[in-house]
């Protein structure tokens, strides 16, 4: 039984007898026979209860960022894997599939030994110090004040951790049907040690280079991940699928879905596991919360909207899958914008993402020849770089009033509501990750091929990754 170190031993002793000998004991003929198991129980739990206060934990914050933090590992799976998976030829389902799923182990192993630290813990402008919290030493039941005052620390931990997985599976999209599993795994592995833990941390990190509200020197508005996860992931992928190549007989036979329902399940899925996303970003469960998630929401609709209204205009007719990647488009859209824009903003801003990465995987991708299956840079490198460039001119201190009152630049306080000077400063984030990400993108894609080699065979795409790379079909003959 844990005792609420606030009291001293002497009155738990005098409580426990009183209940047990003197109080109890009416009680006890009454309800039938009170055990003394269930005294003791009732007495833990009003021990626990008080040393949560006296934490100061907010129980309501706890739940709402535990069922965020299960929404967002939803997103990943099932959500991706079926979006991803339907997407590819019926050869290749498993190996897209276990992209996606390796990853749910491989970089939560990393961050709980140091992705955690070098993200969060104090350090300097670009990285938090490994050791702090090296294996989640200190990462418990107290909050950190920093991030969020009204939950414990280890809830927290838990719900970046499902950010840190879902960020490399999304890059896996561009080079499905081709790359080696042994490659991708160690690619993957380097990427978020050398790409998202360092970007996690000059983002979100207090005193990170682009922090807003905890000590940075740009302020960077990213309420979700613009920065963090879609750009940095989406260019990473552009690059990624030009190095790696086109697939074989890619623009000259078709290269069709081979189950749409089963996106279209996942498009559900990570539609309701992005409002975890978006709005368990606001770290409570208060009214920001639920203004991010109607943001949240209304964005993928306009996306959704858009994209079907431009492909039925553009080609004739409105597709299925164009409705679930104008979705998409949406959400990645609104993400850097969700906890700083009014409901309307959200829409527009939403109308924007659908058009635009539709013109970006129809016509940007064909004017330029590059091979990315999924178009993870289409939707989400083109939808967040419109998400953050807007969200420097229509960000609110009526949705979010930190931003009147938080940022201080030579001991004056600086607003950071929309304007020129934060799309500015949105433009210098937006640059900086793109150029961060591809160059190291760059260095570690060669540094892999020449390790252990990317590419599979043309024999063994021809029979598809499923059979060579892990000795599996999804579908009996």
């Amino acid at each position: 039984m844990k005792l609420s170190p606030r009291l001293p031993a002497s009155l738990w002793v005098m409580l426990l007898a009183f209940l047990l000998l003197g109080a109890g004991a009416p009680a006890l003929h009454a309800s039938g026979g009170t055990s003394c198991e269930q005294r003791l129980t009732r007495l833990e739990q009003l021990a626990e209860s008080a040393q949560t206060a006296s934490l100061g934990i907010n129980s309501g914050d706890n739940a709402w960022m535990l069922v965020c933090s299960a929404l967002v590992l939803m997103m990943t799976a099932p959500g991706l894997i079926l979006f991803y998976g339907g997407l590819v030829r019926g050869k290749n389902v498993l190996a897209t599939m276990m992209h996606s799923l390796v990853l749910m182990g491989l970089v939560s192993m990393l961050w709980m030994i140091f992705g955690y630290s070098v993200a969060f813990a104090p350090g300097n402008a670009f990285w938090g110090n490994p050791l702090t919290y090296f294996m989640l030493n200190h990462v418990g039941a107290a909050p950190n004040p920093d991030y969020a005052a009204t939950v414990p620390q280890q809830t927290f931990m838990l719900f970046q951790m499902m950010f840190a997985i879902i960020t490399p599976a999304l890059i896996s999209g561009a080079v499905a049907e081709r790359i080696k599993f042994k490659g991708y795994v160690l690619f993957v592995l380097l990427w978020v040690t050398v790409v998202y833990f360092p970007l996690c941390h000059m983002v979100w990190g207090k005193g990170g280079y682009f922090n807003w509200a905890l000590g940075g020197q740009i302020p960077v508005l990213d309420f979700a991940g613009g920065t963090v996860v879609h750009i940095s992931s989406g260019v990473s992928a552009l690059v990624c699928a030009i190095l790696l190549g086109r697939r074989l007989g890619y623009g000259h036979e078709p290269m069709m879905p081979h189950n749409v329902v089963l996106s279209l399940i996942g498009t559900g899925l990570l539609w309701v596991g992005w409002f975890g996303f978006n709005a368990g970003s606001a770290l409570t469960a208060g009214s920001l919360a639920t203004s991010t998630f109607a943001a949240t929401h209304f964005s993928a609709a306009a996306g959704a909207l858009s994209w079907t209204l431009v492909e039925w205009f553009h080609k004739g007719k409105p597709s299925v899958l164009g409705a679930a990647s104008g979705m998409v488009a949406g959400l990645a859209t609104i993400t850097p914008a969700s906890g700083f824009v009014t409901v309307p903003a959200a829409f527009l801003i939403g109308l924007a993402g659908g058009s635009a990465c539709y013109f970006a995987v129809t016509k940007l991708k064909a004017r330029f020849a590059y091979d990315d299956s999924l178009d993870v840079f289409g939707v989400h490198g083109i939808g967040s770089v419109i998400g953050m460039l807007l969200l420097g001119l229509l960000a609110s201190a009526t949705v979010n009033p930190a931003l009147a009152t938080t940022f201080s630049a030579h001991g004056t306080v600086v607003p950071l509501s929309g304007g020129w000077t934060q799309f500015g400063h949105q433009a210098v984030a937006v640059v900086f990750t793109a150029a961060f990400a591809g160059v190291a993108t760059l260095i570690l894609f060669k540094t892999v091929d020449t390790l252990v080699g990317l590419r599979v065979d043309g024999e063994e795409e021809s029979l598809g990754l499923d059979l060579t790379q892990h000795g599996e079909r999804a579908y009996s003959e």
